[in-house]
């Protein structure tokens, strides 16, 4: 897909603050630091819209951002390393989840992977939270440019194996430096976007 037109259009923390749109949107999960706003940023062409920190838990809010007129992505706070208390992260928890479990217009869940290392316990219970509501899946596993490619078929098929994958469910390798896996990843999303 050719972006022509990205903008972030709201930070929201509660449903009343989500945009009023009929548009498809994708919510993009993944662990502190694992490269989505890395991924956010190479799939619409743009060098800083997601604002890209070392500092892991830098999302604290759900950021809709506007993609061609047409689509929002969600970029969801990241779970697992983020040095917040931990009330803040039950908030965040419940933020996540209402979203997930009650927007209609969510066609899928973008879950981003580390591609060099085996899924956490974190990743594994994401994916087992959206499998128990139905909600469809892609997992980006990210930073393949970082392992020689001969051994991406391993290191999928032990993503694949710890995150016990249903067969409907794609697996991207994905990365942000060279943009492999971009048009792959878009043609999916378009995909769902024509379903209802």
């Amino acid at each position: 897909m050719k972006v022509v037109s990205s903008e972030i259009v709201i930070s929201a923390v509660k449903p009343d603050q989500y945009p009023e749109s009929n548009l498809p949107e994708f919510a993009l999960a993944g662990r502190s630091n694992v490269g989505k706003s890395s991924f956010i940023n190479k799939m619409l062409n743009r060098k800083a819209l997601a604002r890209i920190s070392s500092k892991p838990g830098k999302t604290q809010t759900l950021n809709f951002y506007l993609i061609n007129e047409i689509l929002h992505f969600v970029d969801v706070p990241g779970y697992g390393y983020a040095k917040v208390s931990k009330k803040e992260r039950e908030a965040w928890g419940k933020m996540i989840e209402t979203y997930l479990t009650s927007r209609e217009q969510l066609k899928a869940v973008v879950l981003i992977v580390d591609l060099r290392h085996p899924p956490t316990n974190d990743d594994v219970m994401m994916y087992e939270f959206l499998k128990h509501y139905n909600i469809p899946c892609v997992i980006i596993a990210t930073k393949a440019d970082k392992i020689p490619k001969s051994k991406w078929q391993k290191h999928l098929k032990v993503t694949k194996e710890t995150l016990d994958l249903d067969p409907q469910d794609s697996v991207v390798l994905f990365s942000s430096e060279t943009g492999q896996g971009k048009d792959e990843a878009w043609s999916i999303l378009k995909g769902y976007m024509r379903q209802g």
